[in-house]
């Protein structure tokens, strides 16, 4: 019987060659599905979706006036999930309206603000305060009782908010806190004992207790020195890198916040007009921008490549 063409090729163990030499460039490829090649548009659009789904916090277009004092013009801005992001900008230029209507403390005149995919603008009362509870603030002064000793300062939103009624929960957890701040066994003092850097931290602690998934700092080192402004600072990276926990600060502190931020906001007379990176807002060619980082450090170390991120 005579055989079929190639087979004895390959019954003596070698491989034929191609009859076509181009078919040795061939290499079969698994099928496309439909729409798997991106255009340009489709990327961008891939990318600005990317960037979304790590943004824990999303403005879109938010504004709010008081009278005919328009704070906030069409603010959109994204807060990256587990980074520490600040605000920073001239006096009254609406820093703090912008952290009070993302939290839904004010209501905006317009837009939108989403805590991941929950649209906060859109929630009925009881539903925004139950969301809430996952936001901390720490205020400027701390905002202590001072009626109230440093362990009932610290006990009152785990009674009041949280609910907890056994005694040894809310000790346990209040001892927890103090010594994870730094500041153990000081429960019975009251604030008008403590140092102004001392008080601070108890307020850190306060928002901290009710284990935030992000937290506010306004103006976490005003009216401190500089070795306690340090202090502060640390405690804030430490919150992020230690608990996870998204920090978001107002600042006039610039050298810190181009030190310790992974994202900055310049916020000017009711609009954001540079956003990124410290390296990238310190290459912004605005000149209100520019200006006010030249003023804010003496030395200009911002501009050198080499000392930013």
């Amino acid at each position: 019987m005579s055989e079929r063409p190639g087979r004895a090729g390959a019954a003596g163990g070698g491989a034929r060659a191609p009859q076509n030499p181009s078919q040795a460039a061939k290499v079969p490829r698994p099928p496309q599905s439909p729409g798997r090649t991106l255009k340009a548009p489709q990327v961008q659009q891939t990318l600005r979706q990317t960037e979304e789904a790590s943004q824990i916090i999303r403005t879109e277009k938010l504004s709010k006036s008081f009278g005919t004092n328009a704070v906030l013009k069409e603010v959109t801005l994204g807060i990256p999930e587990k980074k520490i992001s600040a605000v920073i900008g001239q006096s009254g230029t609406g820093k703090s309206v912008l952290f009070k209507t993302i939290m839904g403390m004010l209501k905006p005149d317009q837009g939108r603000v989403w805590f991941r995919d929950t649209e906060l603008t859109a929630l009925k009362p009881n539903d925004l305060i139950a969301i809430r509870r996952r936001f901390g603030y720490s205020f400027q002064n701390a905002a202590l009782f001072d009626s109230m000793t440093v362990g009932e300062n610290l006990a009152f939103p785990l009674r009041e908010v949280l609910r907890i009624r056994d005694r040894g929960e809310i000790r346990r957890r209040v001892a927890e806190m103090l010594e994870w701040i730094e500041l153990p066994a000081i429960e019975a003092k009251r604030p008008d004992e403590l140092s102004g850097g001392m008080r601070k931290r108890i307020g850190v602690a306060r928002a901290l207790i009710m284990q935030p998934e992000v937290l506010f700092f306004d103006e976490p080192t005003t009216g401190l020195d500089p070795v306690l402004s340090e202090t502060i600072n640390n405690l804030v990276v430490r919150v992020n890198r230690e608990l996870r926990i998204t920090c978001v600060m107002i600042t006039h502190d610039i050298p810190a916040a181009f030190r310790i931020a992974d994202k900055i906001a310049f916020l000017d007379q009711g609009y954001i007009i540079a956003e990124g990176s410290p390296k990238e807002v310190a290459l912004s060619k605005r000149d209100m921008v520019r200006n006010f980082l030249r003023i804010s450090f003496s030395e200009l170390k911002v501009w050198r490549n080499d000392t930013l991120r």
